[in-house]
């Protein structure tokens, strides 16, 4: 009896601490976030979508409500669903774990992408296997294996091709062409090819709805000081475009170790110097109607903070104000994640709900945020 007793307790401690996966939504965690602290515009709210999704970053939200998030230091990939309307997320399904860093998903036909370090997988007909989405279909597997920027964002461009960044393997280096990137393929991982040259790290990009230009966000450098490099808001309206790194920064620093080589003037600047160190990851046009008009077809930017800048910056969603494709302003949406140098959350990655509503992933408390308006 005793034998069948320590069993018993033995699979008690492997479902707890998830080394086992049974079929089925899992119980959400609750968690601690104080809400209090976050400042928004007048009119607007902000509430807990989905608590305890471990290291929650990007997501992909399909049209028939399920959310698909995946993370980069947990190694699972999740989907979320809220079943009875009330934007509370009730249902969590564990879809994959033990993964390489699998930051990205993409939705398309059905068919749930994820990106890990050097591969793309495939779950096919995923919203009808979420409690057994059995194994994936490796569909490319020659990216880069090198883990210093190689977590990547991925989405599907208005041409239904899949983008897929490399980051670079360093903090400032020369490298192969592969890095620095963004790159495409076809949904089946065929006519892999670089469209975009000198990105050091993007982890977030989207497209205009109305000109299907590409936008993305860009990390800048670090060890160049407090104060220096801007990291960026890009605008890509063709491609075989070079956005500057190695040699050049935010449009007009030349680096320290290679700016020497080349002149900024070869490169294109940013639309929007966003500050330095101040990581900026997902961004979303705000295509919907329940945000004032003030916010309509505007980008939005999840800054994730800075983790080597001698006074804490970032840590808040930014709203950049377009007049075509100049910027006419950059000011704080949502801030007081930082309340002086202490840090209460980390906004990643942003998506929309047919509502209108916005989501805000945050891989430092866990939780998934929804913000909204109510006049």
């Amino acid at each position: 009896m005793k034998q069948y007793a320590l069993l018993a307790t033995s699979l008690l401690l492997l479902l707890n601490c998830g080394r086992l996966n049974p079929p089925g939504p899992k119980m959400f965690k609750s968690s601690d976030v104080p809400l209090e602290k976050i400042e928004l515009p007048e009119g607007f709210k902000i509430e807990v979508y989905a608590e305890g999704v471990t290291n929650a970053r990007s997501m992909d939200y399909s049209p028939d409500g399920t959310l698909f998030v995946g993370t980069r230091d947990e190694g699972n990939v999740y989907a979320i669903k809220d079943t009875d309307g009330d934007y509370k997320a009730d249902e969590l399904y564990v879809l994959a774990e033990g993964l390489k860093m699998p930051n990205g998903v993409a939705l398309r036909n059905g068919d749930l992408y994820v990106a890990e370090v050097s591969r793309i997988l495939r779950f096919k007909d995923i919203e009808s296997n979420l409690e057994n989405p059995g194994e994936p279909e490796v569909i490319y597997d020659e990216y880069p294996t090198e883990t210093h920027h190689g977590w990547k964002y991925i989405a599907f461009g208005p041409d239904g091709k899949l983008y897929v960044p490399v980051g670079a393997p360093c903090n400032i280096c020369k490298s192969e062409e592969i890095f620095a990137s963004i790159t495409r393929m076809d949904p089946d991982g065929s006519n892999m090819e670089v469209v975009q040259h000198g990105i050091r790290n993007t982890v977030g990009f989207t497209w205009h709805p109305e000109t299907g230009d590409l936008w993305f966000t860009d990390n800048g450098r670090d060890w160049m000081g407090d104060n220096e490099p801007d990291c960026e808001l890009n605008h890509a309206p063709r491609e075989g475009m070079h956005f500057g790194y190695p040699y050049c920064h935010q449009g007009d620093v030349a680096d320290p170790e290679f700016g020497d080589q080349r002149d900024c003037s070869e490169f294109v600047p940013p639309v929007v110097k966003l500050g330095p160190h101040v990581a900026p990851l997902g961004l979303e046009f705000y295509t919907a109607d329940q945000f004032p008009e003030a916010y309509r077809g505007h980008i939005f930017i999840a800054q994730h903070g800075s983790w080597n800048r001698s006074d804490k910056i970032g840590y808040r969603v930014m709203m950049v104000e377009l007049n075509g494709n100049e910027a006419v302003s950059y000011k704080p949406f949502a801030t007081g994640w930082l309340q002086g140098e202490k840090v209460h959350g980390r906004p990643v990655d942003i998506e929309l709900l047919p509502d209108g509503s916005m989501l805000v992933s945050d891989d430092y408390s866990n939780v998934i945020y929804r913000i909204y308006y109510e006049a």
